[in-house]
Parts: C-alpha cells; structure tokens; sequence
C-alpha cells in the first residue's frame, strides 16, 4: 500500500514537473518574449524594408541632383561670350561686343600712333583696349550684378518662407518675390517664372538659376527646391534654414572685408605711389623725366616697369582677395 502510494506521490511528482516544464519554463526562461519578437520582427521585416527602400530611393535623388549640380559648376568654366554677357546684365549679341571691341582697340592704337609712340607701343595699347578692357569692363559688371542679388536674396527667401508658412505654394510666393524685389532678383526670378510656364519642373527652372547667377548662394536655393520638389519635407524649414545660412555668408563677408581693409588701404598705396612720383616729377622737371617716352631705351625701360608693376598688383590682389 505504501509502494502504491510512493508510486502514485512519484507519477504525480513527475506530471506536474513536466507541466511546469512546458508552461512555465519558456515564460521564466524568455523564449516566449524571444518568439513574440521573432514574430514581430517577421511582420514588420516589409515596413522595414518598404522604409529602407524609401530612404535609398531618397539617397539615390539627392547624390543625382548633386552629381547635376557639379556638372554645371564644372560647365560654368567654360562659358560662351553670350552667357558671360547675359550675366552681367546686357542685352548685346556677341557680334556686337566684339565690334565694340574692335572699335575701340582701333581708335586707341591711332590715338598713340598720332601721338608719336612706336609701332610696337601703340599695338601692345590697342590690343590692351581692345582685348583687355572690354573683359574688364564685363567682368566688373558682372561682379556688381552678382553683389546686388545677393544684397536681395536673403530677403527674398524670407519672403517665400512667409508665403509658403500661411498656405501659399511655392510657384505663387515666387511670384511675390518677382513682383516687389529689385533688380537683378527680379529679372531671374521672372525667368525662373517664364521656364516653369513653358513646361519645365519647378525644381529643375530653380536649378538652372545658378546658370545664370553663378554665385554659390543661387546654387544653394537651386539645390534646396530641387531635392524638395524630388524628395519631398519641409520646404518651409529648409529655406528658413538656407536664409539663415545666407546671412551668414553675408556677415563672414563682411567681416572678412574689414578685416581685409588695412591689406588693401597699403596695397592701393604702394600701387598707385610710382605713377604719382612721376606725375609730381613731370609737373617740376619735364625734360628730366620725358626720356622714358622719348627715347628707345626708355620706351623699353617704361614697358618693363608697367609689366612688372602689373605683376605685383596681381600678386597683392591674389593676397588680399578671400574666397569661401
């Protein structure tokens, strides 16, 4: 009776372990989180990959619109006269600049044929007139233009955060932006305009604003629409952010020009001190000095001076002059 009753106490013993084994065990043990999780894992494993797919798929358009974006840069190198001449604000055909040119080149080589100079000086003045300060004067033109736009550029980008901030869409606050800005912001957000209107994406008619602004400040604005238009998020915050960047940039510039004043205060004395020297010498003593331009020697002797004085005004420009 008592074997029976061992027997039965082990049995039982025996059952109840093996129950506990089967509910108890994987509960205390974590196999039922790790099951819950593997579970969960296998669910949401084509969220997951929908999600990384999207993220690659966004990665992938913004290094296009940079690899675009450098492409033109490396395309800005190399302008044609007619871009160059759009840049800076003139509405001149080529064929017009280098009448201009001609014209100009010409009336300088006879002014100093008739003034007695040699045939080799008057050539070196006419081709200085002709080739050099036409350039000259374009590239001046085209540096104001730019430092006007980027006068009006942060503003303007305020003005479409504003816009787009109370409902507006883009296309319309850019529309507000070339209505009251002055120029040039004007003209190249009307073009911006005018390129959507004729069928071109907004983000690529953005874009293509470096083209013809070829400042990194319009680029900047280019590769913000363009990846948002492609992409998609916050516009609102990304220009808000652009706008803070390009006040930045305006205020190192700044900085960066008084800074640079003092540099450039010695740099225009020492470069302008050897024409006033011979101004104040021909003023006192004219026979004394008028040898330079009378006489073979120092025809020679004046051309070496102004190629080397050239070169060290080039050199202290190169000096004084920051890019960032």
């Amino acid at each position: 009776m008592e074997m029976q009753t061992l027997a039965l106490g082990f049995f039982a013993a025996i059952a109840v372990g093996g129950l506990a084994w089967v509910f108890l065990y994987p509960m205390l043990s974590g196999e039922t989180k790790v099951e819950k999780r593997l579970t969960s894992v296998a669910r949401t494993t084509p969220a997951v990959r929908q999600v990384d797919r999207a993220q690659r798929s966004r990665r992938e358009q913004i290094e296009g619109s940079l690899k675009e974006i450098e492409a033109r840069s490396e395309r800005q190198k190399k302008l044609p006269l007619g871009a160059r001449l759009s840049q800076a604000g003139l509405d001149w055909t080529p064929a017009k600049f280098g009448v201009v040119s001609a014209f100009l080149g010409l009336t300088v080589f006879g002014i100093a044929a008739i003034f007695g100079a040699g045939l080799l000086a008057a050539a070196g003045l006419g081709f200085a007139a002709g080739f050099g300060l036409p350039r000259w004067i374009l590239g001046f033109l085209k540096r104001r233009r730019e430092r006007k736009f980027l006068a009006a550029l942060p503003d303007a980008v305020d003005i479409i955060v504003r816009g787009i901030k109370a409902g507006l869409p883009l296309f319309d606050s850019i529309k507000v932006v070339a209505a009251d800005s002055p120029e040039p912001l004007r003209s190249e957000f009307n073009a911006i305009i005018e390129t959507q209107a004729i069928g071109m994406p907004l983000g690529e008619a953005c874009a293509r604003l470096y083209e013809r602004m070829p400042v990194p400040e319009a680029n900047f604005f280019g590769i913000v629409v363009a990846i948002q238009q492609k992409s998609g998020g916050n516009l609102s915050e990304a220009l808000s952010n652009l706008s803070k960047v390009l006040r930045d940039r305006k205020k190192m510039s700044e900085k960066i020009q008084a800074m640079s004043m003092e540099a450039k205060a010695s740099a225009a004395i020492i470069g302008s001190l050897p024409p006033i020297v011979m101004l104040l010498v021909y003023l006192s003593t004219p026979d004394y000095i008028s040898l330079l331009w009378t006489h073979p020697t120092g025809r020679i002797l004046l051309a070496i001076s102004a190629m080397w004085m050239s070169a060290g005004i080039f050199v202290m420009k190169k000096m004084i002059n920051f890019d960032f």
